[in-house]
């Protein structure tokens, strides 16, 4: 067979090794991709180019911006409106949300992993419960219980708040990710005289770094972009966050979009960082709590 072919001057065809795809599905697969690449971004790109606009109707007409683009409505934001005071009461906000959620979460999945206390598997589905009930429900008790504890237009309350939602869902996510973690190294830590919260914090807490990134990325976006709470229980406009502040920009008469979009784009700034400095891990920790428990 190999000498018909050289006397005939074909090459012998190549064999494709296992899992390798032929040229027409990487093209198709990366074509793929880049079509639902620029889907995801042309939402972001079109904010920008809206925000670039100077008149307030110009989402109407966008094709009249390309020749009066300004940067006019980024500095009418950062000059004359609460925009500070509104990053402010934000980062407040969502930092002492991703905080303490992570701070609960963590322990709340660790206790649950590790020790078989009384009532401990019912007790995780009583925090997924809790996620049942919508926000229109809970919203007036909630107001009555921080109205008593004189937590009404106070960060402190509007934290507390947001953790009933965080917690839960990143508490069973930590737990998955802590079943992932062999039960020698909580062994290993007694050995060498640890006490159970030192065997937490100075072993498994370093191991469970992917999974705290993702608690913490979703504690960030709850807090950061949640409106329905913040408008209700913030009454000063100074202590906005960035999703209520936004609101102003509308009003039953009048509705300012360039300064809108202008906004929205300044405030995607701070979500895009923490995204920055968590997503190394995020992956790792998104994919690894699914795999047992």
């Amino acid at each position: 067979m190999n000498q018909q072919e050289s006397a005939s001057g074909t090459a012998p065809r190549r064999v494709r090794r296992r899992g390798e795809n032929s040229r027409g599905a990487a093209l198709a697969s990366h074509g793929v991709l880049t079509v639902a690449s620029l889907i995801a971004l042309f939402p972001v790109a079109w904010l920008v180019f809206l925000s670039l606009g100077p008149d307030k109707d110009d989402y109407l007409r966008p094709g009249a911006i390309w020749g009066k683009m300004t940067l006019d409505n980024y500095l009418f934001v950062l000059r004359d409106t609460k925009f500070f005071d509104w990053l402010t009461s934000t980062m407040i906000v969502t930092l002492g949300t991703t905080l303490i959620g992570v701070v609960i979460s963590a322990t709340t999945g660790y206790a649950v992993s590790r020790m078989r206390f009384p009532g401990y598997r019912k007790f995780m589905w009583v925090l997924l419960v809790t996620q049942m009930f919508p926000v229109a429900v809970l919203m007036v008790p909630m107001y009555q219980i921080l109205s008593g504890l004189q937590l009404v237009d106070n960060y402190l309350g509007l934290i507390l708040v947001y953790c009933t939602t965080t917690v839960p869902y990143c508490a069973w996510l930590m737990k998955g990710y802590f079943d992932t973690i062999p039960f020698e190294i909580d062994e290993a830590g007694r050995v060498d005289g640890l006490s159970p919260f030192g065997t937490f914090a100075r072993l498994i807490l370093p191991l469970a770094k992917p999974g705290l990134a993702v608690a913490a990325f979703y504690s960030f976006l709850t807090a950061f972009g949640e409106v329905a709470f913040a408008s209700t229980f913030m009454l000063s406009d100074s202590k906005y966050t960035f999703a209520v502040g936004l609101q102003t920009f509308v009003s039953q008469y009048d509705a300012q979009r360039n300064l809108m979009a202008a906004t929205a784009v300044l405030v995607a700034i701070p979500a895009a960082a923490f995204f920055y400095f968590v997503q190394r891990n995020l992956v790792t920790g998104l994919t690894a709590g699914g795999t047992k428990g």
